[in-house]
């Protein structure tokens, strides 16, 4: 009882932290996740080999096994030899909490790995809501099935998810680097959906793309930057260039986009195309945020 109490208030800590830090300032619903989930179950049997965020290069072992080791703002590595990563908690509480995600919702999670934001995304989105948390590797998804039983909300499932269906959804979460969104993607969203993908190079860096759904079209935004793993599918080498010689042009600078569009850009509005990919384009506008991250987001799957 008193490790479990320890554990209890260390999960709490840890979640009021990522408040400040990451910061999240919109849907307290993400400090209360980070507050229950706890993250050992998804991690296997310590000790944990840890990158601290502000020396990623520099992984360590924890002492022993004990979960609190966990409740900070790391990565905890799960395969080195795949460079697959726990992810930032840091940098998904602050996407998470740009979301907006509400209690009912249905979310389609692509790249659940061990499933510890999959279970994130099902405690805000509560008992009524659904998560649909597709993944390619068949010996993650195995573990994420275990792991998420306590949530009856979750199903996973092993596959492709560019090409998987999963019907009309509210929210779309990839967690994996890709040049363009699958076609099926913006047509799943409901009105007022949200996209949110890291769109990325061949080096690995972009910046995290949030496009929603509204009744003109699709507007979309920069959150920042992220170095983050290739999304199996989602790749076209051809883009991948254009992209990351897009973001090398903004030499630091915000990345100025203001709406998405499906299709190839007409001929006459070619000078506000900021970005041309497989079946999309992004439209110059007024610049969002910057495409930097810290080194310790890149991660084999951030979603893990």
């Amino acid at each position: 009882m008193r490790q479990q109490t320890t554990l209890s208030q260390s999960r709490r800590w840890y979640a009021e932290e990522l408040r400040v830090t990451s910061p999240v300032r919109r849907n307290e619903a993400v400090i209360d996740a980070f507050a229950v989930v706890p993250r050992e179950r998804f991690l296997g049997p310590g000790p944990w080999r840890l990158l601290p965020s502000t020396r990623p290069d520099d992984a360590y072992l924890t002492p022993d096994d004990d979960p609190s080791w966990l409740y900070h703002d790391v990565l905890v590595v799960i395969d080195a030899k795949r460079r697959l990563n726990n992810g930032q908690p840091s940098l998904w509480a602050r996407l998470l909490d740009q979301l907006d995600l509400k209690r009912g919702e249905r979310v389609l999670q692509i790249g659940a790995g061990t499933g510890y934001y999959t279970a994130i995304l099902a405690e805000m989105v509560g008992a009524e809501g659904t998560v649909v948390a597709v993944e390619h590797d068949r010996d993650l998804a195995e573990r994420a099935e275990d792991n998420v039983a306590p949530w009856p909300q979750v199903e996973v499932v092993t596959g492709d998810g560019t090409t998987y269906d999963p019907g009309k959804v509210d929210v779309i979460v990839a967690f994996a680097g890709a040049t363009h969104p699958a076609p099926h993607w913006l047509d799943r969203l409901k009105p007022g959906g949200r996209l949110l993908m890291a769109l990325t190079g061949d080096n690995w860096w972009g910046f995290i793309l949030k496009t929603t759904r509204t009744p003109s079209g699709f507007r979309a935004e920069s959150l920042g930057g992220v170095g983050i793993f290739h999304c199996v599918g989602g790749r076209d080498p051809k883009a991948a260039k254009r992209l990351q010689k897009a973001i090398a042009g903004l030499r630091g600078k915000p990345v100025p986009i203001r709406s998405l569009h499906l299709g190839k850009p007409p001929a006459d509005k070619k000078d506000r195309v900021w970005y041309a990919g497989p079946g999309f384009w992004l439209a110059a506008g007024k610049a969002t945020r910057a495409p930097r991250a810290p080194a310790a987001a890149r991660s084999r799957k951030a979603g893990s």
